[in-house]
């Protein structure tokens, strides 16, 4: 129950971390006037959402890039007004990245990573130019049809951009960080459901052999078991 827990902490932390530099990377961008309406933004947040997916898998991925993403928005007035939808795109872009780091039985790769940020990307850009056309074009500033066709065709590059940005950058962060927490014996999601418990259980295998060599001492056992 001890080793569980600890293992729950140290993902809600690394949930919290990520979320705390997905709102950093978010910041960090160069915000557009568009001629029909609105702004176009490019930023580094979409690189953390990602590797929210990646390395903590699907929810808490999902978790990480939504609720950093929708932090960031409200301390923006220009905005505030949309972070829950925001919080919904972005954590639906640490799900699809998750889900796919962590479907089938290949083995956790930089390919899988880069696949894994590529779906995060596209499911991503598909609902924030559906939400930029339908519900920032024409229901709340009431543009026509072709208006808000022009919209979105002005958000393209940025979207692009921000995409081809997180899929360059993501995996790489991603294979680096894996490897730091492999070096100290710290293991989340392995790409597939059915090898991260293998682990647990093989070091759970190595330390059963040392009660064995106090067998010879029955009353140590039992104040052990009391305890």
């Amino acid at each position: 129950m001890e080793k569980k827990q600890t293992i729950s902490t140290k993902k809600l932390v690394l949930t919290a971390l990520l979320a705390a530099l997905t709102v950093v990377g978010s910041a960090l961008r160069i915000t557009l006037p568009l001629e029909v309406a609105g702004t176009t933004s490019f930023h580094l947040g979409n690189i953390m959402c990602a590797l929210s997916g990646i390395l903590l898998g699907p929810w808490l991925g999902g978790l990480a890039a939504g609720l950093g993403s929708a932090i960031y928005d409200m301390t923006t007035p220009l905005y505030i007004s949309e972070c829950w939808i925001t919080f919904l795109t972005k954590a639906c872009y640490g799900l699809a990245a998750g889900f796919v780091i962590r479907s089938g039985k290949q083995p956790w790769s930089y390919v899988k990573a880069a696949v894994a940020t590529l779906a995060g990307a596209v499911a991503y850009a598909a609902l924030y130019l559906a939400k930029s056309y339908f519900y920032s074009g024409l229901l709340i500033k009431g543009l026509t049809p072709e208006a808000a066709g022009l919209l979105v065709i002005g958000k393209l590059p940025a979207t692009v951009f921000n995409a081809v940005v997180a899929i360059i950058f993501a995996p790489i962060l991603a294979v680096a960080i894996r490897k730091a927490l492999e070096k100290n014996h710290l293991f989340l999601f392995t790409g597939s459901a059915k090898t991260e418990p293998v682990k647990e259980s093989t070091s759970a295998q190595e330390t059963l052999p040392e009660p064995a060599a106090d067998a010879e001492e029955p009353k140590a056992e039992e104040t052990g078991s009391n305890e």
